[in-house]
């Protein structure tokens, strides 16, 4: 079993709130994390029907059967239950009480936000990131690890990553979003679904993927939150800081499983990524995820964007520490090219980061200390975010 990264973060916050909430996209390894972290706790799952039904029909005998508490796994399926759960917490006004899990952000944040506000840590657990995956598996090539993606049964279970992730997309995806929203017509929706991949980093126009999708730029959109609900894809937000300068307003395309958008774009075997055209936005996905995943784990919110202005300079990534942006810019290629730091060069012009160095995260092995920013590979890249939040290279 893999030791998870936000583990630590989880006990901590069971002892600070009544309820700890603990979201993230189907197989990311929820129910393992909280019946390894509270193995000694009464634990339910409420997609057993029978368990369902009773926590429906009778809330409060349900309850009853659990005086010091319990795990409570996919809590989505009974959303009235939380209202119960607030009444018990307010009765007995302790720590400890209830770990609720839930794959449908959308639905769990509403009810939350409702019953639970104040009351519950909320957590989000993605697949695994580079760090866990490698303790089961190599993936020592950058295409090895764009293909197979970090969803934990692919790397527990020695599971072929094109068998997986269309038994995900099919049986998970598909019936989650059809928990959500009618969807009537599943081969727009999975045309939709594709579409998106072959976006990926880029810049969304709602407009344009409605068009090539075949439906309206309302469906469009409301396809879009739905897959955002379910944890698919997650759109990364742009920068635009105290500037004066006309910055680019739409965020930019990504899925928090890499591998699961090389699925949809097609690939079936490993090689093919060698000279896929679309090869250095998946490895640019997959870096973002990890800067995310970081994030998360460490028991904090999302502080990321990127920088693109109207005359084309970009910056794929800002990491934001104390309101100072850190740039950082992604290339898969595996030598390096002085073009590389191209937009970084650009950004430090701007001065707005004088504190922390820029970073490169790049397609080779080495690491390098340039006068103009800190040279990574996606092995080391957590371990330079570590390095830049613990101890600022310039100061």
């Amino acid at each position: 079993m893999v030791d998870r990264e936000i583990a630590s973060f989880v006990r901590s916050a069971f002892t600070q709130y009544p309820v700890v909430t603990i979201t993230g996209p189907r197989q990311s390894g929820k129910t393992t994390l909280v019946r390894d972290v509270f193995r000694n706790f009464p634990y339910a799952n409420l997609e057993n029907p029978d368990t369902r039904r009773f926590a429906l029909d009778d809330p409060r005998g349900f309850l009853a059967q659990f005086p010091e508490g319990a795990v409570l796994d996919e809590i989505q399926r009974t959303p009235d239950l939380v209202s119960y759960i607030q009444t018990r917490v307010d009765e007995e006004d302790r720590n400890g009480l209830f770990v609720l899990t839930g794959s449908q952000q959308l639905n769990i944040s509403q009810t939350i936000s409702q019953s639970l506000a104040g009351r519950t840590a909320l957590i989000r657990l993605l697949p695994f990131s580079l760090t866990e995956a490698r303790q089961l598996s190599p993936m020592n090539t950058i295409e090895s690890l764009l293909y197979a993606g970090f969803y934990p049964r692919i790397h527990d279970q020695k599971i072929p990553p094109t068998q997986a992730l269309a038994d995900y997309f099919e049986t998970y995806v598909e019936r989650d979003l059809r928990q959500l929203s009618e969807l009537r017509n599943l081969s727009a929706f999975e045309r939709f679904v594709r579409l998106c991949a072959g976006r990926v980093g880029q810049l969304l126009n709602v407009q344009n993927l409605g068009n090539d999708a075949g439906v309206t730029h309302t469906t469009a959109r409301e396809w879009l939150s739905l897959l955002e609900a379910s944890y698919i894809v997650f759109a990364l937000s742009p920068f635009h800081g105290n500037l004066s300068k006309r910055l680019i307003k739409s965020p930019k395309l990504y899925f928090y499983d890499v591998g699961l958008a090389a699925y949809l774009l097609g690939i079936e075997k490993e090689n093919q990524l060698t000279t896929h055209p679309l090869r250095g936005n998946l490895f640019e996905n997959a870096v973002v995820m990890e800067a995310l995943k970081f994030r998360y784990n460490g028991g904090r919110t999302n502080n990321l964007n990127f920088y693109r202005d109207s005359n084309g300079h970009e910056v794929d990534l800002i990491y934001n520490l104390a309101q100072t942006p850190v740039p950082i810019e992604i290339k898969a290629g595996q030598t390096m090219a002085s073009d590389f730091f191209a937009g970084l060069n650009h950004f430090q012009k701007l001065k707005l980061c004088e504190s922390y160095p820029s970073v490169l995260v790049y397609g080779g092995n080495e690491s390098q200390q340039r006068s103009n920013a800190l040279v990574t590979n996606i092995y080391h890249f957590v371990e330079t975010l570590h390095a830049i939040e613990d101890q600022p290279a310039n100061t």
